[in-house]
């Protein structure tokens, strides 16, 4: 029986974790119903590898930004560099940036600096922002809504696990959720009723492997493959069944990363 069809929307493939294992990952992947995989670079000077692994895989696609952690080690980035990134054919998404205040909250202003580029760079190129956001809420609900006031632009709100407001903010912005494998912690259920209470259509699953393994994988290195372990989770979220999850998650991926649709 083939699995239902799914989209890993983030992961790492170029984090030393998967060194050397790259067919055998996406193969893994593929045999779980995993068609497609974003990989996600965190700071530009990555790129060239993370290029290389989506230009290698018909399946992998690829985003490209400063992670909001990695702002105060690397050059800031400029509009200018990720618009021209933004031409390759596999790359889908801008980022991930965003704030994170958990681990890195004296390079706040930094961040937000950033934050604005790559907002601006996601409006001129109508490719998707991919947001990170920790312990930061009322500032990112406040740069997103002053940001989108200026122009609109797409945006996920990747491995979704802050508040029920912000959660409605980006709703109202029209922006996208997505459900990583926190969602299918047996503690997540606040989380899981944030996500029962959004429009299914406004849904995305990832992995941000290679962490965050969704059970019965927890504590263990993440891959694409257990997407299909947070999808089943999310198909009991939303009450439909896992080919319908499959099917819908796969068709808002599809509305959001354009430059990805098979």
């Amino acid at each position: 029986m083939t699995p239902p069809q799914l989209v890993d929307s983030h992961c790492h493939l170029d984090f030393p974790d998967f060194d050397g294992e790259h067919e055998d990952v996406i193969a893994r992947a593929h045999a779980a119903g995993v068609a497609r995989m974003v990989t996600i670079c965190t700071r530009l000077s990555a790129l060239p590898k993370v290029q290389a692994i989506a230009e290698a895989h018909d399946s992998v696609f690829f985003a490209a930004g400063t992670h909001p952690m990695s702002v105060a080690k690397e050059p800031m980035v400029t509009v200018e560099e990720l618009v021209a990134i933004a031409q390759h054919p596999k790359m889908v998404g801008i980022g991930e940036t965003g704030l994170d205040y958990h681990y890195t909250a004296e390079s706040a202003e930094m961040q937000a600096q950033s934050l604005r580029i790559h907002i601006e760079a996601a409006r001129q190129t109508r490719v998707p922002l991919i947001i990170h956001a920790r312990d930061a809420d009322e500032d990112m609900a406040r740069i997103l809504s002053e940001e989108h006031a200026k122009g609109a632009y797409s945006c996920v709100m990747h491995c979704f696990s802050s508040s029920a407001a912000l959660a409605q903010t980006a709703l109202d912005l029209g922006f996208y959720l997505s459900m990583s494998g926190i969602a299918a912690f047996p503690r997540s259920t606040e989380l899981r009723e944030i996500f029962a209470s959004a429009p299914v259509d406004r849904i995305l699953v990832e992995t941000d492997a290679p962490y965050l393994a969704p059970p019965p994988h927890r504590g263990k290195r993440n891959e694409p493959a257990y997407t299909a372990h947070t999808a089943r989770v999310g198909a009991e979220v939303f009450g439909i069944t896992e080919a319908e999850f499959a099917a819908q998650t796969s068709a808002n991926f599809d509305r959001l990363f354009w430059k990805a649709v098979a």
